[in-house]
């Protein structure tokens, strides 16, 4: 070969590894709302992570909403209940999942206890997604999270399905108009260190799963139930998209007053195949070679040229 030809070759290598190995660099979350009444999630990103596109939102029964999130991104999801603005102040507030904003969009805040929370850091060590969902602050609705099209750790559903408003201890019960509508955790109920996890209780060998985590924990065995859950509550993937869905099993407990003088029928799960479809398709589409954006173009024009004034 001459010494033409291999430095052509070179080049032509160089330019095939940057064409095709575009990087992974976002998850598509698609937010399902398959209760019989409205939902606005909240998102809180972790700190120095950068804000999502939105970080609230109104979500009609049966309908569903995809949200770009990049790499290495952290952060904690959850539905607010029995949501209104206040037709004096104009102050947008919610019963059970506030974030403390006076608007619909959460502008980073937090969800106010009792809360279920779907927890994830992007991109974690071992380039893997670790993700739960967690009732250490309470419940106030049912909540899965699926990841769809990974690979690698285990990539396993995860959520609590379980009515627990309904079996809420009455102790722990938060009541609105007479009906339980979100379940406060141990903690917030009492504020005793050993319920906290602080304290002298600060640690895996002096905090031990109480009564009442003992309780989530056979309703839901999946999710977090106290702070030291995370041998069978913390879930791995790499690659995925992810399905956040809020009652994913029939659940009536809690409806917004305006559902109810409406009579709103239970939400049709049609809207789920569609949406699960363009999740796939998406998953699909980040798992397959890319060229980076605007270098292929100048590449292949640089390496032509070189070959051209190789030929003189």
């Amino acid at each position: 070969m001459s010494e033409a030809g291999g430095i052509a070759s070179v080049l032509l290598l160089f330019f095939h590894v940057l064409l095709f190995s575009g990087k992974v660099d976002s998850a598509t979350f698609t937010i399902l709302n398959k209760c019989s009444y409205t939902v606005w999630p909240g998102i809180l990103s972790g700190a120095g992570t950068p804000p999502l596109s939105t970080t609230g939102f109104a979500l009609q029964p049966g309908r569903s909403e995809a949200i770009s999130v990049p790499s290495s991104w952290s952060g904690r999801l959850w539905g607010r209940t029995l949501c209104a603005q206040n037709a004096t102040s104009g102050r947008f507030a919610c019963a059970t999942g506030d974030c403390g904003s006076p608007t619909v969009e959460c502008l980073g805040s937090g969800a106010v206890p009792p809360a279920t929370l779907a927890e994830f850091t992007l991109d974690g060590a071992g380039r893997l997604d670790f993700y739960d969902v967690s009732l250490v602050d309470g419940y106030n609705l049912p909540m899965s999270v699926d990841p769809r099209g990974g690979k690698g750790g285990n990539c396993t559903a995860t959520g609590c399905a379980a009515d627990m408003n309904a079996r809420c201890p009455k102790e722990l019960q938060v009541n609105v108009n007479g009906g339980c509508v979100a379940c406060r955790s141990a903690c917030d109920a009492f504020g005793d260190p050993k319920y906290c996890c602080s304290g002298a209780y600060a640690t895996p060998d002096t905090c031990k799963p109480s009564v009442y985590s003992e309780f989530l924990k056979r309703e839901c065995p999946r999710a977090y139930s106290y702070a030291y859950d995370d041998g069978t509550s913390t879930f791995t993937c790499a690659s995925a998209d992810y399905v956040v869905t809020f009652c994913p099993s029939p659940s009536t407990s809690v409806k917004t007053a305006a559902d109810q003088q409406s009579g709103v029928a239970p939400a049709s799960d049609s809207s789920a195949p569609a949406a699960l479809s363009s999740l796939q398709a998406s998953a699909s589409d980040r798992r397959g070679p890319k060229p980076p954006p605007f270098v292929a173009p100048f590449v292949l024009a640089a390496v032509w040229q070189l070959l051209q004034l190789l030929r003189l």
